[in-house]
């Protein structure tokens, strides 16, 4: 039943036009997230930072002070590594800056439904990770093995090329948002 369903969806979506959904699932997740997270954070932010470990409480300070205008910018910035990396799988083959993405956006899954599982409550972006995200990532790795695109080897690549990368991008969106947070009280 399942194989069944899986060659019919593949026989209707083709490769390429797969691969162009990436940003267009990720909008739709973002947008979630931009819609809601600056009242939820107004609601919620007090009581989730307090029961933070005193060194994520520090680490995660400015994101809880963000607007909603400056998390838009932080994901238009995401945005454009996700349609470069798209841009370089669908016309130069080139898949694992893909893959990296792609492992993260799976993996960013979890840090949603852990949120709202450890805090209790709705976590921003919770619903599209699970209804558009966690599906979307899933047949993404199908096609891309069983369509013979990439090897077990390649998604382990892509792997380390999230670990290497990852630290230092997170590190410049948290001084970004540093940033973003003392301009706009310099400004008040």
């Amino acid at each position: 039943m399942l194989i069944e369903s899986l060659t019919s969806l593949n026989e209707q979506i083709h490769f390429l036009s797969l691969l162009w959904l990436f940003p267009i699932i990720f909008m739709f997740h973002d947008f979630e997230e931009i819609l809601t997270i600056e009242r939820w954070v107004t609601q919620h932010g007090a009581r989730i930072q307090s029961s933070l470990p005193p060194f994520a409480r520090k680490l995660y300070q400015a994101s809880f002070q963000m607007n909603t205008l400056n998390f838009a910018k932080d994901v238009l910035a995401i945005f454009i590594v996700i349609v470069t990396v798209t841009v370089l799988a669908v016309f130069y083959s080139f898949y694992l800056p893909f893959i990296a993405a792609l492992h993260l956006f799976f993996l960013h899954v979890f840090t949603h439904i852990f949120q709202s599982v450890y805090f209790r409550l709705y976590a921003p972006g919770v619903l599209t990770s699970i209804v558009l995200v966690l599906p979307y990532s899933l047949y993404t790795y199908y096609r891309l093995l069983t369509d013979h695109i990439v090897g077990p080897r390649d998604l382990l690549w892509g792997l380390i090329l999230l670990l290497v990368v990852l630290p230092p991008a997170l590190l410049l969106l948290l001084q970004g948002r540093k940033r973003y947070v003392t301009n706009t009280q310099t400004k008040l």
